[in-house]
């Protein structure tokens, strides 16, 4: 039995942070996982751009109140569980995914949560556990499970390493230069073709 866990953003819809970064004209916020390897840099570096701006929960659920899937992949995703089982395993939280989540016929979801005050200021959040993409990988072949995985970024390796079968999405150039070993897909005719491969 196979199963398929892959990322959220920049796979299924667009990444929060850059159209945050458009919405309010804040350039500093446009760096992602792309960019930045270590997630907890990435985050202390994002809480306190936040905080300087005076930027809310509320702030940026208006901002992921205006995303919609990217084109095909409501159909892709809907195919994928038509032939497999799929695990979204995102490094977003709950608080920002509910709603992409629900555009997308509610895939399985595992993300972290974030910490917010009695203001609204988003002041810290806890991940699910460490490394947890490799591990939710680690506990579905402990299920039997053959896993197979996709994702964009460098916060994405580490559950391609341990899947049985991986590929990058639409990965950046930098991306690619530095995991020349996992296939490409750059769009969801490749993927699916990747996939069926795979399966």
């Amino acid at each position: 039995m196979h199963i398929v866990c892959c990322d959220l953003e920049g796979v299924w819809v667009p990444e929060v942070w850059i159209n945050v970064a458009r919405r309010t004209g804040i350039d500093a916020l446009k760096l992602t996982t792309r960019d930045i390897k270590d997630y907890d840099e990435l985050m202390t570096y994002r809480l306190k751009i936040l905080d300087e701006h005076n930027l809310k929960l509320k702030d940026i659920r208006e901002v992921i109140g205006t995303l919609k899937p990217l084109e095909g992949a409501l159909d892709m995703i809907r195919w994928i569980k038509s032939v497999s089982r799929l695990i979204v395993v995102s490094d977003t939280f709950v608080e920002f995914a509910d709603p992409l989540i629900r555009k997308l016929e509610y895939p399985t979801l595992f993300c972290h949560s974030l910490e917010v005050d009695e203001n609204d200021r988003i002041v810290g959040y806890k991940l699910r556990q460490k490394d947890p993409k490799r591990q939710v990988v680690k506990a579905l072949k402990s299920l039997a499970y053959t896993v197979i995985a996709f994702g964009d970024s460098y916060n994405d390796v580490t559950m391609l390493e341990e899947a049985d079968k991986a590929f990058l999405y639409k990965p950046p150039q930098n991306v690619m230069d530095d995991y020349p070993d996992f296939p490409v897909a750059n769009d969801y005719k490749k993927m699916k073709e990747l996939l069926l491969k795979m399966f």
